[in-house]
């Protein structure tokens, strides 16, 4: 039985493309729900437990800005995804200024759609249920437990991948301000030139495109929890003016003389060395000391191998298949999972154990499903003192590695094809869309692998002819 009981909304006033991204959608195994219109979209969201919407923009009557907008309002913390055939660079700010949690252009790839929706999902799924079976990550439970029940502001830090923004979660989830809204901003994802008005908000007018007035993060999450994520790689002048804000409790929007009073809990997440990043220079050492009132250092998962299996098993439930029975992990896939170094920590594992449990046959998943290979192990190593010149010419056993890596890579491809040939019966057009490729590119890699003398599954011809 699926253990996913939240749903996508999908809001798309064109009836065919609705209905075959809800198909998409639900074939990767989330449950999905559709809207017509803005109105619709709006009266779902009153009734069902949504976990974030994906919505067109150009749709008549209301559009997918404004119902941005709308939703904004009445759930700040809710993520919202538009789409849209006609993007630009303008609208993409504007989109991330307003709130928006991404934008996907049209056309685009049912895999990168479904991709997108397993994050979104997989943040929803670990908000407030925290994996923390390891002694250490009892420990840090503990003491997260213990700084919700505060109202001081958080420093988080440790490696990426190591769960930094659930642990926020976690915090807000346990704290007074539950229920309030929770704000969440990549402060390495957005560009200089647009973080300080995606943060403060900006009148009409305050510049080159401002046609309305907005709210910033701060006022979004105005009587609840503002997470600045990866507060380390934001350029030291807006550093100075977030100082600010967290020592007189108040914003001014850009364009604005008028001071907004400020009722926010702030949680700051680093994978750097801050009291290093400060004495460099690089990071201002004032600010990082009004951080770390509250602070807490997360391991890497190398560090808590306790919590290895317990989150694989987490990440297997997130991507359970509706009436799918429930998957396993074989002895042998456990040891391997347990032998691994785990350099990318907890998102490494996720991702690798998701794409076993989507193609795993027959209930379990055993250690040849698991696609851990050496390369995440050797990034891990530390880099050699001195390297070869950028213009020497590669050695020949580095040649020879490169052949190999590409066809390891051919063979993955080939693997990963009749795998899911198998798993759709043999219809092309259900094993594309599962790839995320064209019928087309997928008939065309057959004929490529028939070519090279490779033995193609066969299956029945009315299947094939649906493709």
């Amino acid at each position: 039985m699926s253990t996913v009981n939240v749903s996508v909304l999908v809001v798309e006033d064109d009836a065919p493309l609705r209905e075959a991204l809800v198909d998409t959608l639900r074939a990767a195994g989330m449950a999905a729900l559709a809207a017509a219109d803005a109105d619709q979209a709006l009266r779902l969201l009153e009734t069902e437990d949504i976990a974030f919407v994906i919505s067109d923009v150009q749709m008549p009557g209301t559009t997918g800005y404004q119902l941005l907008t709308s939703i904004k309002r009445l759930r700040p913390d809710l993520p919202v995804i538009l789409m849209t055939a006609y993007g630009t660079v303008a609208q993409a700010v504007a989109a991330m200024r307003d709130g928006a949690t991404d934008y996907i252009v049209k056309p685009f790839d049912a895999q990168a759609l479904i991709e997108m929706a397993r994050r979104q999902l997989a943040a929803r799924f670990t908000s407030s249920d925290l994996v923390a079976v390891d002694p250490e990550s009892k420990r840090l439970a503990s003491l997260a437990r213990k700084i919700a029940e505060t109202d001081a502001t958080v420093l988080i830090t440790g490696e990426s991948g190591t769960g930094k923004e659930v642990y926020a979660r976690y915090i807000r989830d346990n704290s007074a301000r539950a229920g309030k809204p929770f704000v969440a901003i990549n402060c390495a994802a957005i560009p200089e030139n647009m973080l300080e008005a995606t943060l403060f908000g900006y009148e009409k007018g305050a510049f080159t495109g401002a046609l309305g007035a907005h709210a910033g993060k701060f006022e979004q999450a105005q009587h609840g929890t503002l997470l600045l994520d990866e507060i380390s790689e934001m350029d030291l002048g807006l550093q100075a003016k977030i100082l600010r804000v967290l020592q007189e409790r108040e914003v001014e929007r850009l364009g604005s003389s008028r001071t907004i009073n400020l009722d926010v809990r702030l949680i700051a997440t680093s994978n750097r060395n801050l009291p290093e990043e400060a004495a460099q220079g690089r990071f201002r050492a004032d600010l990082y000391y009004r951080l770390n009132v509250m602070s807490l250092r997360l391991p890497a998962l190398r560090e808590r191998r306790g919590d290895i299996l317990p989150l694989a098993y987490r990440a297997i439930q997130g991507c359970a298949r509706g009436s799918q029975a429930a998957l396993a992990l074989s002895a042998d896939a456990e040891r391997k999972l347990l032998a691994h170094a785990w350099p990318g920590n907890a998102r490494e594992l996720t991702n690798i154990v998701q794409r076993a449990a989507w193609l795993a046959m027959g209930g379990i998943i055993n250690a040849a499903d698991l696609e851990i290979n050496g390369a995440a192990e050797a990034a891990a190593r530390p880099a050699p003192a001195e390297t070869a010149p950028a213009s020497a010419a590669p050695p020949a056993a580095a040649t020879a590695q490169e052949a190999g890596l590409g066809r390891d890579l051919k063979e993955r491809e080939r693997e990963l094809i009749f795998a899911t040939l198998r798993i759709t019966g043999g219809s092309r057009k259900l094993a594309a869309e599962r790839l995320g490729i064209s019928p087309r590119t997928l008939r065309h890699k057959l004929q490529q692998l028939k070519a090279a003398g490779v033995s193609v599954p066969r299956v029945p011809d009315s299947q094939f002819a649906t493709a």
